[in-house]
């Protein structure tokens, strides 16, 4: 007999969120044809001043699953995408779908070690990426099974005369000009969309068992892991976000495309929800603060989903005021914790809400977030959405802690994915009886809001004292004078880990080492309070803008062990 778990967060749904969904057991690219066939005209991508519409899409995405099919893709094969937010990715994406492909989704900044482990570890046999990658990719590919690249590039969806003018400024920024030749194994892409057909082989599917994507995760714990997400998965928690942002209405919103589609929250929040819901989403290449400030201001975005980097990045513009951000209404912010501080900056600047929410690539990503509207408790994660279902348990086992006790956060619903690609063992660590254990720390008030406190594996102890950066980083944020910050235990003779915190100051500012020291003892007990301190000009981060404190962690390390005298 299973025990229900007491739920006492479904107290706090107003009454247009459901408790429980009905959940649509269909493909992604379901979504696509369904909206395509209701509103074709309508505009669903802007790009840099170029514009698409449904139908543009969906034909192009037809014409790409029949190339690939011509290329021998059959039901299951990987297709990597390695590309930037443009409309060639969301094409490439659901083209991939149509044809019956697996999407692994690629980062464009991966070394080709990195690359190579991915397209080895997946199988892919096609990859589709910039021009400019095209020599990383033709590299890596001889030791891999990669069959076939298809080459694209910025320009090739560029209004005139930005077309003409971009190579230049390639050039000139990646210094690099690379012409390829369609023929072989290399497919130009410009080419296969016109010599493609919109007519290709439909396969039959079971949405709860087949995979639509790869997902690789972070690899802070050894190599990334790529994690299964079926369409189902997906499906669900886009109605899942569908449900939870109750105000947004169907074919009305435009959505600001700045979180990278090879990040599952970007893919799943921008992408894959914008064409359920018939949104136009407006693509953003890469992450320019005052061009972002620009775009908001022209474009006029009603949703923005984002991360802490990119809203303190925006707050602290030094230009800020001459733009009109107040299209905003809603943003749901994710990949890292949110700052109270820029939260409140933030609402009063643009008049919309932000929120904070939780997630994992193995959990599609999302299964928490603070209401959008309605009753929020500021520094934490919120509540569960929709039929999932969330609990803290004891350490290695599953047993549920008493509520305000600190443990592991382990979370069921329909969004959990089906595994790790051929990994049995980690599968088997991480899901237990349908629930995922997340790798983070936090506990459940009374009143069902969930608290993280840290990473599992970033808890810094200290002389016996459990540390949890977060709550360090949440007091230097309060300093005025920091613009970002990261703490981290690092290496040392007597405590076993000491807490180092890394800073970028806000421009102009002058703050000493000795007077955030006294901050921080304000604020946090002596034990916590952090022992060194480097300021410097900017913080390593992935592409979706989460700080890197693992990379730092292992810079100290590698400088400890060069000033090791010889033995």
């Amino acid at each position: 007999m299973t025990v229900e778990v007491s739920k006492p967060w479904l107290k706090h749904y107003p009454e247009e969120i459901p408790k429980t969904i009905d959940y649509d057991e269909k493909t992604l690219q379901d979504l696509l044809v369904e909206t395509a066939t209701k509103v074709p005209d309508k505009v669903v991508i802007h790009f840099m001043g170029k514009e698409l519409t449904y139908q543009e899409l969906y034909d192009s995405a037809r014409k790409f699953a029949n190339y690939l099919q011509s290329l021998g893709l059959e039901k299951g094969d990987r297709v990597a995408i390695m590309l930037p937010n443009t409309p060639q990715a969301v094409i490439s994406y659901y083209g991939a779908l149509l044809a019956g492909g697996i999407v692994v989704q690629t980062n464009p900044l991966y070394t080709e070690r990195e690359l190579e482990y991915q397209m080895k570890d997946s199988g892919s046999k096609f990859l589709v990426c910039l021009d400019i990658l095209l020599p990383r990719a033709s590299n890596v590919k001889p030791n891999t099974d990669l069959e076939h690249i298809i080459v694209t590039g910025i320009k090739d969806y560029l209004p005139f005369p930005k077309n003409l003018i971009y190579p230049f400024i390639q050039k000139r920024e990646y210094n690099i000009v690379v012409k390829p030749e369609h023929k072989g194994d290399t497919h130009v892409w410009k080419r296969v969309l016109e010599s493609a057909s919109v007519e290709y082989k439909a396969h039959d599917y079971n949405p709860k068992e087949d995979i639509a994507l790869l997902q690789y995760t972070g690899g802070t714990t050894g190599f990334p892991k790529g994690v299964m997400l079926t369409h189902y998965n997906l499906v669900a928690n886009c109605q899942m976000c569908e449900k939870w942002l109750y105000k947004t209405k169907y074919g009305e919103e435009v959505v600001l495309g700045i979180l990278p589609f090879f990040h599952v929250y970007g893919m799943t929040t921008v992408m894959n929800l914008s064409i359920m819901m018939a949104q136009k989403m407006i693509l953003i290449p890469k992450l320019d603060i005052e061009g972002l400030l620009k775009t908001i201001d022209k474009q006029k975005p009603t949703l923005f989903p984002g991360a802490p980097t990119i809203y303190i990045g925006l707050l602290n513009h030094p230009e800020l005021e001459k733009y009109d951000l107040s299209s905003i209404e809603a943003c749901i912010s994710g990949s890292a914790p949110l700052p109270i501080d820029v939260q409140q900056k933030f609402e009063k600047v643009t008049g919309g809400r932000l929120v904070e929410g939780y997630g994992l690539t193995e959990t599609s990503p999302v299964t928490h977030s603070n209401l959008v509207w309605g009753d929020r408790i500021t520094g934490t994660i919120g509540i569960p959405w929709p039929d999932t279902d969330a609990k803290i348990v004891k350490d290695d086992t599953m047993e549920e802690v008493e509520i305000g006790e600190v443990g592991e956060i382990a979370v069921k619903g329909p969004q959990v994915m089906k595994g790790y690609w051929n990994r049995e063992e980690d599968t088997k660590n991480t899901l237990k009886d349908g629930w995922l254990l997340t790798g983070d720390m936090g506990y459940m008030s009374e009143d069902g809001y969930f608290h993280v406190v840290d990473r599992k594996k970033d808890m810094i102890i200290a002389s016996g004292y459990n540390i949890y950066p977060r709550e360090v980083e949440e007091v230097l944020y309060e300093h005025e004078d920091i613009q970002e910050a990261v703490v981290a235990g690092i290496p040392d003779p007597y405590r076993g880990e000491t807490v180092k915190a890394y800073v970028v100051l806000k421009e102009g500012s002058t703050v000493t080492e000795e007077q955030l020291n006294e901050f921080c003892r304000q604020h946090l007990a002596a034990y916590k309070v952090p022992k060194l301190y480097e300021f410097r000009s900017e913080l390593p981060k992935t592409a979706v803008g989460k700080i890197l404190r693992r990379q730092l962690v292992d810079e100290e390390k590698e400088k400890m062990n060069q000033e090791k005298p010889e033995q």
